[in-house]
């Protein structure tokens, strides 16, 4: 039997409703270290390019070390436009497990590189791990905290990438100490110590559930409602439910982009167009510079 088109559920506003508490900070550190990861491997290879051209294994010119930042961010768009498209058919916790470990991969395997070539395609999977990250964690994290904290959660995450630039600049300080670490090694250490970031994030995301809309939106209830049901027990008590609005969800999956898409150009045509400027604008000026 196909699934309806659109369930009527009350389950987005009994989320909205929930106090703020240590399930929701839960969600900020484990998803949002996203962005502590990005500030930190964009900041790397940046501050670890000179010490990399060296390296008795890689001897590269400067186009060559460029090509390793252009290869991150061309993974990049990779992993945000396959990943994207998978968080909403195979789920948001498997996605944004399934990212992490491919970018825990991609960076350690870059602290690995045993010649340039290898180097090159292990930025491109660091890269994908990244941008698939930002995909699957953007959509649980608006599905999981309760829309009046949306502002303050989304500028304490996306301010958190500075902390990574400075943690990056920090460990290259010492990874480029030869007091410290052997010249020859100190930028893979620099590369693995992300690696040993990601796994304590993995760690946290194991007590994160799946996003309850996205389950509504598959076709199953019940686990949604086990899974708020567990939510709501650890923010405290709450209103009944009978005094809540409910909302049209829609199953159709595969209709989502069109709608959209269908939206981004009709009725928020202007504000598409001033977002994507702003974004294109800040990322051009930005990668400019540190890649």
């Amino acid at each position: 039997m196909s699934r309806p088109q659109a369930v009527e559920t009350s389950i987005p506003a009994r989320l909205d409703r929930l106090a703020w508490g240590r399930f929701h900070w839960l969600v900020v550190v484990a998803l949002g270290v996203t962005w502590i990861l990005d500030g930190l491997e964009v900041t790397l290879v940046g501050s670890l390019s000179g010490a990399i051209a060296k390296s008795p294994d890689m001897q590269l010119s400067s186009a060559a070390v460029g090509g390793l930042g252009s290869s991150y961010v061309a993974g990049a768009v990779l992993g945000a436009l396959l990943f994207g498209w998978l968080t909403d058919r195979l789920g948001r916790k498997r996605l944004f497990t399934v990212t992490l470990i491919v970018y825990l991969a991609g960076t350690i395997a870059s602290g690995l590189a045993w010649n340039y070539a290898a180097l090159l395609a292990f930025r491109f999977v660091t890269g994908m791990g990244i941008g698939g990250e930002y995909a699957a964690i953007n959509a649980t994290i608006q599905e999981l905290v309760p829309a009046r904290f949306r502002g303050f959660t989304d500028l304490v995450i996306n301010g958190s990438y500075w902390i990574g630039a400075a943690l990056g600049a920090a460990g290259a300080l010492a990874a480029l100490d030869p007091q410290l670490v052997p010249p020859a090694y100190g930028w893979r250490l620099a590369f693995i110590l992300g690696g040993f970031l990601a796994a304590t994030a993995l760690a946290l995301r194991r007590h994160i559930p799946e996003s309850p809309r996205w389950l509504m939106t598959h076709g199953r209830p019940s686990e949604a409602e086990q899974i708020v049901a567990g939510i709501e027990f650890r923010c405290g008590p709450v209103m009944p439910t009978e005094s809540l609005p409910t909302i049209r969800l829609r199953t159709d999956v595969s209709s989502w982009f069109g709608i959209g898409l269908q939206a981004l150009l009709g009725r928020y045509r202007r504000r598409a167009v001033l977002g994507v400027c702003l974004m294109t604008a800040q990322a051009f000026c930005y990668n400019a510079i540190f890649l």
